[in-house]
């Protein structure tokens, strides 16, 4: 049976609520034939939250879906009513997810507790009703604004396991086969090269203490760049506080197989390269094995690294290797969660540019750009409002300093106006 492959990224497309829109209402009462302005607002729409779930450990639910939509606002209604707010829309991820926005390439969260999240789309504002609109010189508005569109985002996920241990080694070393001794975990193992296409995670109890450890794919000379399997699975590694680095007993030069494995870590990530090793030979049913232990056992006393003579399908030492593991864990300090804010990333609110592209012009801004997507194009005093916003704003200043003429067409998020 054939492996499944292990989805630890992924790329998707969120869409905040949009909000809804304000209502035009005026009070008909009896008796009162010249009620005034009732229309409510709309309700805003619903954010879009990425949640870390305990229960999941890969990014597959992905494969399938890669858009998601909050709920978008009520509409306004009369007798100042306010329109329903969209409900939030909240997607899990597995705890060690990294999120970054695509089109800046901005880090947004590093999930790695269950239940953190980050608001990585916010929803639309509802559009104001005419009752906001009254006031002593317009006490009988006609005007409403539409709801503002929700934020749109594409999203880069990057899952990057959460262990105590990593095992590390050549290709063939034994890893899955000392994850499958010491733990429930039950990974592909066969004697070539590269079985182990997917990270495994495996519970050992050593004393009533629970150990999680990872099996990770095999490393050779290049991981770094983009050789073979590595470089897709070396960031597990990061998440891990002790490795285990495992060394093939039937190699013709394990110190040589070690030496390797450790510049490939240095090349990659320094910090990765300075976190405790265990090391340990493994096959030692092989006489192979026996003859190279004594000669392993001085190369890493000599680098003053803990060494141990193991065998995985055996069980012999492995349970010394697990309290030597336990060991080393309880005098490395946990480093400390980084502290990231969940934040969003917002441009200044009243800033705007104005670029000219071809034969006409195009206004870029949040907030000139959410006036133009909250007008009433279709109502006489909404587009005079819209007019009168941009004339406070400097649009209309800039756009004369930028050279626009009468009968030019300019664009305004995705409206087009024409100059007059």
């Amino acid at each position: 049976m054939e492996e499944p492959y292990f989805f630890d990224e992924a790329t998707i497309h969120v869409r905040a609520g949009s909000g809804g829109n304000g209502c035009v209402s005026f009070r008909r009462e009896k008796y009162v034939p010249f009620g005034g302005p009732n229309g409510g607002n709309g309700g805003a729409g619903g954010d879009v939250y990425i949640v870390a779930n305990r229960h999941l450990n890969t990014l597959i639910q992905f494969q399938r879906r890669r858009h998601f939509r909050a709920q978008s606002g009520g509409a306004g209604q009369g007798k100042d009513r306010q329109g329903k707010r969209g409900g939030d829309l909240f997607i899990d991820v597995p705890p060690g997810t990294v999120v970054r926005d695509v089109k800046t390439g901005e880090l947004l969260a590093d999930l790695v507790q269950n239940g953190q999240m980050v608001m990585v789309a916010q929803g639309g504002r509802g559009g104001r009703g005419n009752a906001a609109f009254a006031s002593p010189t317009n006490q009988s508005p006609r005007i409403a604004e539409k709801g503002e569109p929700g934020e749109t985002r594409s999203l880069k996920l990057e899952l990057r396991l959460i262990a105590d241990v990593g095992i590390i080694g050549v290709p063939n070393a034994g890893k899955s086969t000392l994850l499958a001794a010491v733990s429930a975990a039950r990974p592909k193992i066969a004697d070539y090269p590269f079985t182990t296409l997917t990270p495994n995670l495996g519970v050992a109890t050593v004393d009533q203490q629970s150990l999680v450890l990872a099996d990770i794919p095999g490393l050779i000379e290049g991981s770094h760049a983009g050789a073979g399997l590595g470089i897709k699975f070396l960031r597990h590694i990061e998440r891990t506080r002790v490795l285990i680095h495992l060394l093939n007993g039937a190699s013709a030069d394990p110190v040589q197989d070690f030496a390797a494995i450790n510049a490939e870590l240095a090349l990659f990530s320094p910090k990765l390269a300075a976190k405790p090793q265990l090391v340990a030979l493994n096959k030692m049913d092989l006489p192979q094995a026996q003859q190279l232990w004594p000669a392993v056992q001085t190369a890493m006393l000599e680098r003053h690294l803990p060494v141990l003579a193991i065998s995985a399908v055996t069980g012999q030492g492995t349970r010394e290797l697990l309290h030597a593991a336990v060991e080393i864990l309880e005098t490395t300090p946990v480093e400390p969660v980084s502290a990231l804010e969940a934040r969003v990333f917002r441009p200044a609110a009243e800033a705007f540019d104005i670029v000219k592209e071809g034969d006409h012009f195009r206004v870029h801004g949040r907030h000139v750009e959410r006036v133009a997507a909250m007008t009433d194009w279709n109502n006489h005093e909404a587009v005079a409002r819209f007019q009168r916003i941009l004339k406070a704003m400097g649009v209309f200043e800039a756009l004369q300093q930028a050279g626009v003429q009468p009968g030019d067409t300019v664009f305004v998020g995705d409206y087009e106006l024409e100059w007059q």
